[in-house]
């Protein structure tokens, strides 16, 4: 992985602005075709201090942040349309992945504001979605092109979050209501437990420039992703056709090993990775990137948000 700053950052000399307050035509215009060209902006040496000072240059940069619906990982409402980041154990690694490629609607930007960096490792991985595009087997691309790609879920109360928490409701009929109005089957089991089916397909058009990009989470939910000593857990637990994700192809037939191996190769072909500092804030075009997690040690203190 290539170990560098993601492009030259903008600073506060390059805008003439601390990003709270209103950007003019040309300054919002150098953004956006940064953000274009790159997939990503960094934003360092602002004065960005507290959740209330990222969400105003959410805000300015992106709009109205939006709620975080159909939730796949712990996080924690800082405020309004703000979290923390994913709240996995310091010790994994978060795989690359594109923020809710799973779903029917997907935000177009993010926002990861450092307000405390970690002591050592810690980055955001980024990829370039055209070049994990670009570099993938035509084959395989075509077998997902033909068959789609179908996400499982299982709600298991003793691990992962509760249903109630990813939808937002303790009511059976608003699940089934929003599964059926977003192309998601619902199964309830006689214990009170749910199982969901969502068939999608494997690539999308992105609306600023057409281009065709690789845009899902065949990956990073499939089960060769999970570490060794994790899987082997679950499967005892639950069985493959419990866990609690996985994918498919969207006929049902397992996705082979080997395949989900070159794709999950191809995102590390197409990284880079930077340190980051107290203050900085990191827009990305959530179809054009996808972003991870590395390990880490000592406290770190990452915003998130979604426009």
């Amino acid at each position: 992985m290539t170990e560098k700053v993601p492009d030259t950052p903008i600073t506060p000399s390059d805008l003439n602005s601390d990003l709270t307050a209103r950007l003019n035509d040309d300054q919002s215009r150098h953004i956006n075709e940064r953000l274009m060209s790159a997939g990503r902006v960094l934003f360092r040496g602002f004065p960005l201090e507290s959740t209330a000072d990222f969400a105003k240059a959410v805000r300015t940069l992106g709009g109205d942040p939006l709620p975080y619906t159909e939730r796949s990982t712990p996080r924690k409402q800082l405020e309004s349309g703000i979290y923390t980041s994913t709240e996995y154990t310091r010790e994994e690694e978060i795989f690359f992945h594109n923020e809710n490629s799973y779903q029917a609607t997907w935000p177009g930007r993010l926002f990861f504001f450092c307000q405390r960096p970690p002591a050592s490792g810690g980055a955001t991985p980024l990829a370039d979605v055209r070049q994990v595009t670009a570099s993938l087997d035509v084959g395989i691309v075509e077998e997902f092109r033909r068959r789609g790609w179908r996400h499982i879920r299982n709600y298991h109360p003793q691990i992962g979050l509760p249903w109630s928490e990813v939808f937002g409701t303790t009511s059976r009929e608003a699940v089934d209501l929003y599964c059926g109005d977003n192309g998601i089957q619902t199964h309830w089991n006689s214990d009170g437990t749910l199982r969901t089916v969502a068939d999608r397909v494997a690539l999308h058009r992105h609306p600023g420039n057409g281009d065709e990009l690789w845009f899902n989470h065949i990956a990073f939910f499939h089960w060769t992703t999970i570490p060794e000593r994790v899987i082997g857990v679950l499967e005892e637990l639950f069985g493959r056709s419990g866990l609690p994700n996985n994918t498919v192809y969207g006929d049902g037939a397992e996705i082979p090993a080997e395949v989900c191996a070159h794709i999950r190769e191809k995102y590390r072909e197409a990284a880079t990775r930077f340190d980051y500092r107290r203050g900085d804030l990191l827009m990305i075009d959530n179809m054009l990137t996808a972003h991870g997690r590395e390990p880490y040690e000592g406290e770190r203190q990452i915003a998130v948000a979604m426009t």
